[in-house]
């Protein structure tokens, strides 16, 4: 006998995706119960002191363009909520060892004179891209199989996105500019001369010049807090502690959403998919990990660059063909001495972040998915490389290999914090090949988490679209 009340729909699952899903239902007049395995709501929107007291990290998502960027998040009132975003002045910068840099900045006009004799190749590229992306942007997040309203300007944008980072890279000179996308494609986690590595990456970059890539005041457990409390101001259920391990741990309910990967979705609900939507679950292929590290840093990350010393994420890796080089050692199963590193800092902007004239310290590399290996040298050396003088500034260190970022969230399985690789054969058909990406084969159940489209991200566009495909099918 169930111990819940019954309830329209149940959510398992509170990361972003869950939450929107749980939003988009409640906001309909369904009565929802959303669940939590741990102690805090957030999935990937968590923050805590891993270090020291004070310290206030970013678990896992840290910045935040696709927040921002995402149709369904831009409408609710998070602002009334205690959610306010902070705008660095240069959104990403990769430098160089001699000082100079790449940079991206919101204005696309100021980016392509930053790029120098690369500024007319990258305003031709992107000027279209970015004046057409509202008609096209729920198209390109959400499920790509159905009709675009907008099928030219769609197919102008797919046309670019299908390609590798390395053919669009071809289109500029300067070694700044090429090392600055190349930072930009890295987040596909895929090698930079596979097809579609570029998709994320103009995703990203519109982003940018659209609304910026901003860091949430307080850590991005103040997204996770904001949409918690207007899911419970629409009168919506919240409870945490609460692990589910099979379908019978659940109330009564007309629709069960998950939150969760391919896999756990396969173990919860076991036999009652059909076995061909098991198979399908089962070739869900999952890619590169990560290895995290916080630090507690007694002063600013002394860059040699000025625009890195500006920005709130710094990609370093070198040149274009450095860092290429690194993500397909790593596509390879191997550790490269010199890793590519995604940096954050967002204390220099946020100084809620760490006591006062103390600073904090995000990055991460890649890795083969289920590596254990420390990377906590190498991913030191490559910040040192471009900002001596960084080892002295460490006053503490906490790292995540790919096993404990999966013990942390189940939903990064081998340390894949996109919930599956986002490569071609898994662009359009996540996690299986059907008409609605989030309708399972089994009556009432649903999956809405970054194994279905569009993929990883803080950004809620997952659960919103299989929010709606509940309403169609059931309410």
């Amino acid at each position: 006998m169930s111990l819940y009340p019954s309830y329209d729909a149940v959510v398992v699952g509170s990361g972003p995706n869950g939450l929107a899903a749980a939003i988009t239902l409640q906001q309909r007049g369904l009565q929802v119960l959303l669940l939590e395995a741990k102690g805090t709501i957030g999935g990937g929107m968590r923050t805590a002191e891993l270090t020291l007291p004070g310290f206030h990290h970013d678990v896992c998502s840290a910045v935040h363009p696709m927040g921002v960027a995402s149709p369904f998040l831009r409408s609710l009132p998070l602002q009334d909520f205690g959610l306010e975003y902070i705008h660095p002045e240069v959104l990403a910068a990769h430098p160089f060892d001699d000082g100079s840099a790449g940079a991206l900045y919101q204005s696309l006009d100021t980016t392509a004179i930053y790029s120098g004799t690369d500024g007319k190749a990258y305003r031709t590229l992107f000027e279209p891209l970015v004046r057409n992306w509202p008609q096209i942007d729920t198209h390109i997040l959400g499920p790509m199989l159905k009709i675009p309203a907008n099928p030219f300007r769609l197919a102008a944008f797919g046309l670019k996105s299908l390609q590798s980072g390395k053919q669009i890279a071809a289109r500029f000179q300067t070694r700044e500019l090429r090392g600055l996308w190349a930072g930009i494609v890295a987040h596909s986690m895929i090698p930079l001369e596979n097809l579609t590595s570029s998709a994320i990456a103009f995703v990203l970059t519109i982003a940018g010049h659209r609304r910026g890539w901003p860091i949430p005041k307080g850590g991005s457990q103040s997204i996770a807090n904001a949409l918690a409390s207007y899911f419970q101001s629409l009168g919506g259920t919240i409870r945490t502690h609460t692990e589910v391990q099979m379908l019978d741990d659940l109330p009564d309910a007309k629709a069960v959403l998950f939150d969760v990967s391919a896999k756990q979705l396969l173990t919860i609900c076991g036999n009652r998919l059909s076995s061909l939507y098991r198979w399908q679950l089962k070739r869900h292929k999952y890619g590169m990990g990560v290895f995290k590290i916080d630090w507690a840093l007694s002063e600013p990350v002394p860059f040699r660059s000025e625009a890195a010393r500006k920005a709130g994420t710094v990609h370093l890796g070198g040149t274009f063909e450095e860092v290429a080089n690194g993500e397909r050692q790593v596509w390879q199963g191997k550790h490269p001495t010199k890793p590519f590193v995604l940096f954050a800092q967002q204390s220099i902007f946020d100084d809620s972040r760490a006591p006062g004239g103390k600073h904090t310290g995000w990055a991460y590399c890649h890795v083969p998915n289920g590596s254990t290996k420390d990377m906590t040298q190498a991913i030191i050396d490559q910040v040192e490389r471009f900002a001596p003088g960084f080892r002295d500034t460490i006053l503490a260190t906490h790292t995540f290999n790919t096993t404990e970022m999966e013990t942390y969230n189940p939903n990064y399985i081998g340390g894949d914090i996109n919930g599956g690789v986002v490569n071609i054969a898994q662009l359009f058909n996540r996690p299986a090949l059907r008409f609605s990406p989030y309708r399972t084969s089994a009556k009432g159940i649903y999956i809405c988490s970054a194994s279905t489209p569009p993929g990883g991200g803080v950004h809620g566009m997952g659960g919103y679209y299989a929010a709606m495909q509940v309403l169609k099918d059931i309410f």
